[in-house]
């Protein structure tokens, strides 16, 4: 897996192209920076408040993308000191391309809830992924 460091992660602009029957927004294709594979697509609710912490892939790059809503992305390296956050979603409509090796979590920011869509690189894998209990890493999500 090499060394990672939060830098490693991508934010990609994208495109959101109004139209009279409702905005058509981009998400990714295969000739995009952060695009390694696919393996699957998933889609992810997360109620306002709400953390859903702590995960680490070990092979799965990550392509997440919030087209409804606010979420806050939290990533650390080795659950302690140095974070990145990233609020994206709406209002912030990006892609977070997230190599393998990163400890993260994220929280809801907007009510009554945010969809968080992850294009995979693989598919899923339950063998592939480490978790910690959500209090494991000193990060405040108040």
């Amino acid at each position: 897996m090499g060394t990672i460091i939060l830098d490693d992660i991508v934010v990609t602009h994208l495109k959101r192209i109004p139209t009279e029957g409702g905005d058509v927004m981009h998400g990714i294709k295969s000739l995009d920076s952060g695009f390694v594979g696919f393996g699957e697509a998933y889609f992810s609710w997360v109620k306002q408040g709400a953390v859903k912490a702590w995960k680490q892939h070990t092979r799965m790059t990550m392509n997440v993308i919030v087209p409804v809503g606010t979420v806050r992305f939290v990533f650390c390296i080795d659950g302690g000191g140095r974070y990145r956050v990233e609020d994206i979603g709406e209002e912030r409509y990006v892609r977070l391309s997230v190599p393998p090796g990163l400890w993260f979590g994220f929280q809801g920011l907007s009510a009554p809830q945010s969809l968080v869509l992850n294009v995979a690189s693989i598919e899923h894998d339950p063998t592939e992924v480490n978790r910690l209990e959500k209090n494991s890493i000193d990060y405040n999500w108040n």
